[in-house]
């Protein structure tokens, strides 16, 4: 099967995956109850409760709903002039009072801030992705390392240290893990590491209120965020290792007079990264879209702490999105992941 192939397929259960999120969705938001009402709760003024039925479609059968959802946070929809000034819908439109186009997903707006879900989303994910970003960096290149020299040093203290080591990290639940850290790195030792117990990438000058990056607020977030897939990561290169360097072809190099070195990283390695990078790449899309105890512990702003904020807040509509959005990152990241392996493992574009 050929690249091109294998991804057209694979793209394919992508949009069948997505789809049922979207069902999912609908169904626990705006399937059951009325979301007006625990919006607004018993207290809501009418004039309130009939803008966020007209603009759920509440007025409308569930099936209806459900097809003018889908309608909105598909890219091609039909939209009449009204709804696209109403919405601020952006994209390319033909057609006459209904019109036909290609558009940026509308997801609708937040009940708190009376912005777009979009564009509360966008002003979270850059803090969401440099935090995810430097988690799985960390958790990558200390993994590998560790998994190597685990492998290479079987049966040492090295490798007894490794294995203890990634099994506590495994164990260690990443809210737990965030509590301990933030208290002693971010309170009790702050004197000495000068370490905050909370901040987002950014902090605003209280002279000119003008906004500057802080990526210290970024260690201690980044490194709990980081623990869990170090250890798998560990334990996987380890075991992948181990299995390849029993192989012929190990063997054969070494008689051809290479170097322990170049026989490790450029031969063993490189064939035993394709479960890795499966490891990594998954833990890179979970790092992005379940951040949230972490995000909020540390007072980080990114998509788990607008995410919870809007939970508590009853703000369905950035509730809705953030979902979808994660679910997007899955299978974005899980494309690449494809693309990857082919990279790495010329094998696999045969197959």
């Amino acid at each position: 099967m050929s690249l091109l192939l294998r991804i057209v397929k694979k793209m394919g259960y992508a949009l069948l995956v997505l789809f049922g999120v979207l069902v999912l969705v609908f169904i626990m938001f705006q399937g059951f109850g009325d979301p007006a009402r625990m919006m607004v709760g018993q207290t809501g003024d009418k004039k309130t409760m009939d803008n966020i039925r007209k603009d759920l479609y509440l007025d409308q059968p569930k099936w209806k709903q459900f097809v003018l959802y889908l309608n909105d946070v598909s890219p091609l929809c039909i939209h009449d002039k009204e709804e696209i000034k109403q919405k601020e819908l952006k994209g390319f439109f033909v057609g006459g009072n209904l019109k036909w186009g290609i558009k940026w997903p509308y997801l609708r707006k937040s009940y708190q801030t009376k912005k777009t879900v979009g564009a509360v989303l966008m002003e979270a994910l850059p803090g969401t992705l440099l935090l995810a970003l430097a988690a799985i960096l960390f958790a990558t290149i200390i993994g590998i390392l560790l998994g190597v020299l685990a492998a290479v040093k079987k049966g040492s203290w090295l490798d007894s240290s490794a294995v203890f080591a990634s099994i506590a990290g495994i164990s260690a639940p990443s809210f737990f893990m965030a509590i301990m850290i933030a208290y002693f790195f971010g309170l009790v030792l702050h004197p000495y590491t000068g370490l905050n117990l909370t901040g987002s990438w950014f902090d605003i000058d209280e002279v000119t209120g003008e906004k500057y990056l802080t990526l210290r607020n970024l260690i201690l977030p980044a490194f709990t965020l980081g623990i869990r897939p170090l250890a798998i990561i560990t334990q996987l290169t380890r075991s992948s290792m181990l299995d390849v360097l029993n192989q012929d072809y190990i063997r054969t190099a070494y008689a051809k007079g290479l170097s322990k070195g170049v026989v490790i990283f450029k031969h063993a390695l490189r064939n035993a990264l394709n479960p890795v990078i499966t490891t990594i790449t998954g833990w890179f899309a979970e790092l992005l879209a379940g951040a949230f105890f972490v995000e909020y512990i540390f007072g980080w702003k990114g998509l788990g702490k607008v995410t919870v904020n809007a939970l508590e807040k009853l703000d369905y509509p950035v509730v809705m999105g953030a979902v979808l959005l994660s679910a997007c990152i899955f299978i974005l990241i899980n494309l690449l992941a494809d693309l990857l392996y082919a990279w790495v493992d010329p094998r696999v574009k045969s197959t």
